[in-house]
Order: structure tokens, then sequence, then C-alpha cells
């Protein structure tokens, strides 16, 4: 072979290699991949609102992270798993002969959830690991993402001392276990999704100005509703004062200092716990009018995220009115939670469009 076939052969081998090989993804693919266990985030939260719901959180008593997975696949292994069931308060005091086919019901949406969780797991390290053998997440970017999978460890520890909260002296969980809970599950969504929104972005962010602190604030004024609206779930306090505006013709709950001390009300009084989740909606609703109002003198992005924050508050206050008249029935509190978390994604894409924006147009 001379000289020349050979060059051919190898620039006709090198075309076959290159066709072979799989392109080194980039930033985005990371980004989209983020922005995916956000959402699977998020359905763990709507997921877990509805087990909730359903009164199922407690139908499985013990926690097997490994072979937790595998649901019972005999009569015997239900039967076992319903024995359990009926040895803890919320069978004897509240479903005390229900059957097995209810018990497989409630069963489902607790496994559900743990299962989602467990999916989440995978679906974030094994691409994780991926992208850091191709080189598209660099070695400063490794620390985050290991504090990302270790937040999610965390969330499968604290759901299951949310649960154990409920098998000895009571019937549910402690409503304020489930608040935090819920709280560590929108840290980690938050920051997710954060990531997610950086590595969607190719261009260097350009210098930051204050202008953005206004919508960080809302976002931690968003967090604190929904820690709010866990302790009101908690409670069951959508299944009082089901009146609006006011409270059964009041203004404030009756006798919302009654135990003692005082400050414990605002945690163990349904009335009050109301009162307040109230009170944050009506906030959420100014923050929002203002920061639209704010956004109007900014960019592209800007003004649609803000327009985007607007609708989804007007959306989630109407919804939660709802709720509220109808008695918090499964599908519009489920609903009413998913729109929660719809509403602290729109205050994070504003609050990191706000970051973002020249100084000259965020400060306007």
């Amino acid at each position: 072979m001379d000289g020349r076939a050979m060059c051919r052969y190898q620039a006709a081998m090198a075309t076959v290699v290159n066709a072979l090989t799989f392109p080194r993804p980039g930033r985005r693919a990371v980004g989209w991949w983020l922005v995916a266990v956000a959402v699977m985030v998020a359905a763990m939260v709507v997921v877990g609102g509805l087990t909730r719901l359903t009164g199922s959180g407690l139908s499985i008593t013990e926690w097997h992270p490994v072979t937790g997975v595998v649901p019972p696949l005999s009569e015997q292994a239900w039967q076992s798993e319903f024995a359990k069931y009926r040895h803890i308060p919320q069978y004897q005091l509240e479903h005390r002969g229900m059957s097995l086919a209810g018990f497989k019901a409630i069963y489902w949406w607790e496994w559900t959830h743990r299962l989602l969780g467990r999916l989440i797991g995978f679906v974030f390290l094994l691409p994780f690991l991926y992208f850091v053998a191709m080189g598209t997440i660099l070695r400063p970017g490794i620390p985050r993402m290991v504090v990302l999978f270790a937040l999610g460890g965390l969330q499968g520890f604290v759901g299951w001392w949310m649960v154990e909260s409920g098998l000895e002296t009571r019937v549910s969980v402690s409503q304020y276990r489930l608040a935090i809970h819920l709280g560590v599950a929108l840290i980690l969504f938050a920051a997710i999704l954060w990531t997610a929104l950086e590595y969607l972005r190719d261009e260097a962010p350009p210098a930051r100005s204050r202008a953005g602190n206004s919508a960080f604030a809302f976002v931690a004024l968003v967090y604190v509703q929904m820690l709010l609206g866990a302790l009101v779930a908690g409670l069951h306090a959508g299944l009082v004062y089901n009146t609006w505006p006011s409270m059964n013709g009041h203004v404030f709950p009756e006798d919302a200092f009654f135990a003692r001390p005082w400050w414990i009300n605002f945690f163990e009084n349904a009335g009050l716990a109301q009162f307040d989740h109230r009170l944050g909606a009506y906030l959420i609703t100014a923050g929002a009018v203002w920061l639209w109002i704010r956004s109007r003198g900014n960019g592209n992005s800007v003004r649609a995220s803000a327009n985007s924050l607007l609708a989804v508050t007007a959306l989630q206050v109407a919804l939660g009115i709802v709720t509220l008249l109808n008695q918090a029935p499964v599908v519009l509190a489920a609903l009413h939670q998913a729109t929660a978390v719809a509403l602290l994604s729109a205050a994070l894409w504003h609050a990191f469009e706000l970051s973002r924006a020249p100084q000259a147009a965020a400060s306007t």
C-alpha cells in the first residue's frame, strides 16, 4: 500500500472512529439532567402530600433502605406487613377492622413515595459519575454535587424520623417533623434547580447588584409559607374555619392563645396556624405584585420570570381559597401543594434572572 492509499485509509478510519465515539456532553446537558432530577423531587413532594392526605404514611412501619424496595410478593408477606400495622395506634384508634385490601391501598401510596426517593438517588448518582468521567462537570463543581447527593440521603433519614413519631403514641406524624421533612425536601429542590439554571446559562454572569435581594427575600417568604402549610396539614387545620375572607365571621380565630406557654399556640393551635398561613398568602400576593411592578424596566428574561411569578401566585391564592372553602378535598389539596412547588420554582427563577441582570437595569 503506497503512501497516498495509507493516508486515505487512515482518514477513513478516523471518520469511522469519530462516528462511533460518543461526543462529550456540554454544560446544558448537565443542566437538563438537573432539571429532570428537580422535577422528580417536586413529584416526590406531591406524592408525599398525597400519602399524608390518604392517611398512608404509617402503613410501612419499618425502614429498610435496600431490601425495602421489594414490596410483599405473597399472601403470607402481605399478612406479615398488615400484622405490623395493626400494632400501631393509628390502626387501633382509627382503622380498626380495616380489611387487607384497604391496607394494600394505603401501603402502595407509601411504598411508591419511598421508591421514588430511591429512584431519585440513582437518577442523580449515575449521570453525575458519567459527567465527571467525561469532564463535563469539572473539579470545582464536584463538591456541590456531592453535597446535593448527601442532602438527598439526609432527606431519606428525616423521612423515617418523621414516620417514627407516629408509631408509638400518636395516630399521625408530628407536625414539627412533617415541616422539617418538607423543609429539607424544598432546600434540596431549590439547590438542584438553581444549579441547573447555572448550567443552562452558558454565558458568564455580569457584575451583580443588590437589586436581587428583594427577590431572594421573596423566595424565603415562599419557603416559610410552605412550612406553615405543613403545620396546617399536620394539625388538619384546613378542616376548621372554612370561610373566606373571614374566619367564621371573625378576623382572628377564637381562643387563639388558649394553651400555655402562649407561643406554643403558633404550632399547636389549628385556628392560629390557619390564620398565619392566610397572612402569609397576603404577604406573598403583595410581594409578587411589587416584584412584577419593579421588573418592568428590566430585560426580557427578568420580565418573563416576573410575569410567571405573578401568574402562579394568582393561581395558588385561588386554589388555596377554593381548597379551604371545600374543606381540603384530596384532589384540590394535592393541586394546592403542587402549585406551591411551582411558585417556589418561579420565585427562584426570578431571583436567578435578577441576580444576573446588569446593575443599571436591575436597579430601576
